[in-house]
């Protein structure tokens, strides 16, 4: 339950108590079955003006106007006269309209530009749209038809057609609608299913897009035939036709041409961001708006990245000091950003005392549609026209135009494996609408648990744009909150991200030409691939073209399922090269470790160093470039100074790097690093360069134009030289690591690795692998074994030498293989002991096997985990004094001895059951999962189950549990009013044993579920 003071607002819960009224069950709207309908007749008329054509089809009139070549709007009116409710908000001035030709060819008349014929059947109306080369792109199934209250188009579907778009929708679209229904508009749900900043746009694999022009809500239902409905009593859509094989691509540019292009964030803006109320906060008691420096020094104490921060992100939360607070922000390298409650009325004043963030609140924009747009549009407004920085805002609900003002955010969501795994596909599937920058809240604001956390922002790390929000869980959101070794992962991911600021930021400054953002679904990179319409990519995405995310969504250190398209792609962490279109079962994924495969030929441009902000980059810092070689490939990097809005005159400069590789196998490699075109304030007039090529073979030699660069003899000698080339047989498989001095950025260079080869190796496939079994555990300061798998590529791997590396403390052997033929797998043990203080759960071990092959040193590397377990009971046990080895709850921490407070630990009170109290059990809040381990000692596990008294009678859960995968005992839903169930289950020989409560009816609201008198039965 969320207690009033949890609630993000009173007027947040109106609005969805409203929404039942407005939009019925599901959120969409519908025509009442006897509701008549009519559809449009026969062309009784027909004239022309230029580009502009109307049909009259007895009462109802039709009118076709060309906007660009490919671009057309459409336009009915049942009675004849045309209304235009959006006006100029959200289609944006196009200029002069193409030339146009028509012709009456018996049964149609036929509407030309050069490029596309859009046909009028005469009896009935009926529209289809040809190209030039006479090939259809779409077909109305009968003509357009309204009710008193909403119009509708029908349209022939494909055999195989696909469709993307309509925005924002939780939990899916990154993969096919077909065979789908999707609403368009305001339904305030930001949880899966919800369609929040959802679009009334929509795009097709045939070829073509659709935007309704309108703020009514909107319904499409992908079926056969396709029918597109919007809640109003007039027809108005533009019609996009895409060519060749980006044709997505191009009608994403075609709509945001008409709509307007994303906008460019500062650089800023691209760095996480953290947002809490510091001023009268109800859940974290009296503080100051100047408090949220000490959190700031947090990040910095932490060495953790942070571009800004919300100082009054909650209901009545207020502000004072701002100018310090916004100074003292400064000197840590963050901008100050507000929460607007209720409007814009002092944006002036604010951005003058150093605002440069708006994020808006659905109490205030949430009637969506008109009122989020414009006020999108006037927060971005207000502090460009108060500051020399750019426009930066995030909105809740929003619709068609707000690309070109503001991020699109997903709403207050409770963090949980759940929640990951529908964010996954949402974001990328907003693309689809020409939303470059979606996001949500790392592990959500409510719930959520260290190991959610990490596995959240992980991915998350790989979005342009997102934040936490703090003061409303158990435990702050910032990323430094849980200890280790959670801080230390977090770490690793968000200076990731710093680093790979240049690669997003290009793809940031393309979607303002382009209209596409970085995060992409399958679909659009590989239109062809029938896989990546469907749910076998639908929990994976493409960062640009180059980065190919697969995040895990559940409690594992495994995932499944990962989908690679054609082409040769590499493990980030490994070096191992896959080739597609593949999947991958099984793939080793401990919590440190987000599965990350690059495509190969890609040319990453970074900032190297693990800086912790944009504002550590100096004049003389080096730029990085993270090379897989193969073919012909090139990046073009964008630079401009990052903050002010000089770009917009041309302040800004453009270098581009071309790899010259062998497809495959051995051969040199060439890069030429193209002059910087361009100037900005601040650009650097030469810098270092620091090369990172992933061959699998050393070169014979590299040259810098012509010239032989020294090769040094280990990794130290690398790190200490200005200039120079290392070969790192142990880093990814083997990667030439290439350093230059400072070269003049007017000026290109050449690089030249001679006899060396494409990304993985001179001899495709004779890389050995290295893979270690799941599930495998050890005990704290006890000897053990893990056991290692060494698998020989296409050629024979000898003299094989394995070893682990393990975390401080621990002790570790080796193991050898003389020999694993070529295609076998090998299986080692290796000893291991964990140190006596060792902390129990998963840690993560890298297991290296250093081998011959193909002529070559080599080295395979796998990562894996292992589970550090506690001492099995040895007499009888309460649940609640156990080790927990996994504790994940529905809000606020699983309490021991208490119920369940929905805030923080030891907030809840006495357990109590049917007027029963307890001095012993768990009290949690569904859903939640707690795992212990009985190591197979104990017999039996007894407790009395129920919802707590404090509940008064609602709520309504379900009790199991499972032991070593096996559903033992479920109980049937229980209610606060039912009576409490009794436990009593046979858990003989179980080494795990998992307790899970499970909402039952969709609300989770009361689900204060209690494990009474909780006990394991042991000898």
């Amino acid at each position: 339950m969320r207690s009033p003071t949890r609630f993000r607002s009173a007027a947040a819960a109106a609005l969805l108590g409203l929404l039942a009224v407005f939009a019925g069950p599901g959120g969409g709207f519908a025509q009442a079955a006897d509701e008549p309908s009519t559809t449009v007749g026969d062309v009784t008329g027909f004239a022309h003006d230029g580009s502009v054509y109307r049909l009259t089809a007895g009462r109802a009139e039709a009118r076709v106007s060309f906007v660009a070549e490919e671009t057309f709007r459409l336009e009915l009116a049942p009675d004849g006269t045309f209304t235009d409710p959006a006006g100029k908000d959200i289609v944006l001035p196009q200029g002069k309209a193409p030339r146009t030709t028509w012709a009456d060819k018996g049964d149609r008349y036929e509407l030309s530009t050069s490029k596309v014929t859009l046909r009028a059947y005469k009896s009935p109306l009926r529209f289809a749209l040809y190209r030039a080369d006479g090939s259809r792109v779409w077909a109305e199934s009968k003509g357009l038809s309204w009710t008193k209250d909403a119009t509708t188009q029908s349209l022939a579907r494909g055999a195989d057609e696909q469709f993307y778009g309509a925005g924002m929708q939780n939990g899916r679209g990154n993969t096919s609608h077909r065979d789908k229904k999707v609403e368009v508009g305001v339904d305030y749900n930001w949880d899966d299913g919800g369609h929040p900043n959802s679009v009334p746009f929509y795009l097709s694999s045939a070829g073509y897009g659709v935007f309704r022009n309108t703020y009514a809500p909107n319904t499409y239902d992908f079926a056969e035939p396709v029918t597109a409905t919007a809640k109003e009593q007039r027809f108005d859509a533009y019609y996009f036709a895409g060519r060749g094989d980006d044709a997505a691509k191009d009608v994403i540019g075609q709509y945001t041409k008409l709509t307007g292009k994303p906008f460019l964030p500062p650089i800023y803006g691209m760095e996480i961001g953290d947002a809490d109320c510091y001023l009268h906060n109800a859940n974290r008691g009296e503080r100051h708006t100047l408090d949220s420096l000490k959190v700031a020094d947090g990040y910095v104490e932490n060495d953790m990245p942070n571009g800004w921060m919300l100082v009054n992100d909650g209901y009545g939360c207020g502000y004072e000091n701002l100018a310090e607070t916004s100074k003292g922000l400064a000197e840590r390298k963050m901008k100050m950003g507000l929460w607007t409650e209720d409007g814009i009325d002092k944006i002036a004043d604010q951005v003058k005392a150093g605002q440069r963030v708006a994020k808006l609140d659905v109490a205030w924009v949430g009637d969506g549609y008109k009122k989020a747009l414009d006020g999108c549009k006037d927060a971005y407004q207000g502090i460009e026209d108060n500051s020399d920085a750019r426009g930066f805002t995030w909105a809740p609900e929003s619709w068609s135009g707000a690309q070109r003002c503001g991020v699109q955010w997903s709403g207050d969501q409770s963090g949980s494996w759940e929640y990951i795994r529908w964010q996954i596909p949402t974001y990328a599937g907003s693309t689809m609408s020409g939303l470059a920058y979606t996001t949500g809240d790392v592990d959500g604001i409510f719930g959520g648990s260290p190991k959610t956390y990490v596995r959240d922002l992980q991915w998350k790390m790989f979005l342009p744009v997102t934040m936490t929000m703090d003061g409303w869980a158990a435990s702050d959101k910032q990323p430094f909150r849980q200890g280790e070794p959670y801080t230390s992962i977090n770490r690793k991911y968000l200076k990731l991200h710093e680093s790979l600021l240049p690669y997003l930021y290009s793809y940031a400054h393309q979607a303002t030409k382009t209209g596409v953002g970085a995060v992409r679904p399958l679909a659009l990179e590989y239109p062809h691939d029938p896989k990546a319409a469907t749910d076998a990519a639908k929990y994976e995405f493409l960062t640009g073209e180059d980065f190919l995310v697969a995040p895990v969504y559940k409690d594992s250190t495994t995932r499944d399922g990962i989908y690679l398209p054609k082409g040769t792609w590499t493990d980030y962490w490994s070096g191992r090269t896959y080739q597609g279109p593949t999947t991958i079962d099984g793939y080793s994924a401990p919590l440190d470790t987000l599965p990350l495969f690059v495509k190969g030929g890609a040319s990453v441009p970074m900032w190297p160093g693990g800086i912790r902000s944009y504002e550590d980059r100096k004049a003389d810092s080096p730029l990085a470039w993270d090379i897989y070689p193969q073919g012909k490939s090139s990046f073009e990097l964008y630079e401009d100074d990052g903050v002010t809005r000089q770009h917009r005159e041309g302040k800004y400069a453009t270098q581009r790097a071309e790899v010259r590789a062998p497809r495959s196998g051995a051969g040199d490699v060439n890069v030429r690093i193209g002059a910087s075109e361009g100037r900005f304030a601040g650009k650097q007039s030469a810098r270092p360069y620091a090369f990172t090529l992933h061959t699998g073979d050393a070169p014979s030699r590299v040259e810098l134009d012509g010239r032989k660069l020294p090769k040094l003899a280990s990794k130290d000698a690398y790190e200490k030289a200005g200039q120079g080339w290392f070969y790192d047989r142990d880093d990814r498989g083997g990667v030439v690591k290439v350093k230059t001095t400072a070269q003049r950025t007017d000026r290109g260079f050449a690089l030249t690795l001679d006899d060396t080869s494409a990304v993985g190796g001179a001899v495709p496939g004779a890389q050995a692998a290295v893979s270690a079994a799941a599930g495998q555990e050890l005990g704290a300061g006890t000897a053990g074994k893990v056991a290692v798998e060494v698998t020989a590529g296409t050629k024979d791997a000898t003299g094989v030498d394995v070893t682990l590396d393990a975390p401080k403390g621990w002790t570790v052997g080796t193991a050898e293989i003389d020999r694993v033929p070529a295609g076998a797998t090998r299986r080692v043990e290796v000893a291991v002991t964990p140190a006596e203080d060792a902390d129990t759960g998963e840690r993560s071990l890298t297991a290296a096997a250093r081998y011959r092959s193909a002529g070559q040193e080599r080295t395979a590397t796998g990562r894996f985990a292992v589970g550090v377990l506690p001492e099995a009971p040895a007499k009888d046990t309460w649940a609640s004094d156990m080790v927990w080895l996994t504790s994940t709850n529905g809000y606020g921490p699983a309490e021991r001895d208490r119920s369940n407070g929905e805030s923080g630990a030891a907030d809840g009170h006495p357990l109590t059951l049917a007027g029963k109290t307890y001095e012993k059990g768990i009290g949690t809040h569904a859903d939640s999962v707690i795992e212990v381990y009985p190591g197979g000692r104990c017999s039996k596990f007894t407790a009395d189950a129920g919802i707590d008294d404090e509940i008064n009678g609602y709520g309504e859960v379900a009790f199991s549990v499972e032991a070593d995968g096996k559903v033992l005992w479920t109980s049937p839903k229980v209610t606060g009013a039912s009576a409490t169930v009794p436990v009593d289950v046979d858990v003989s020989g179980a080494r795990h044993v998992v307790l899970k409560v499970k909402d039952t009816n969709g609300s989770k609201s009361g689900d204060h579920a209690d494990w009474a008198a909780a006990r394991f039965n042991c000898a």
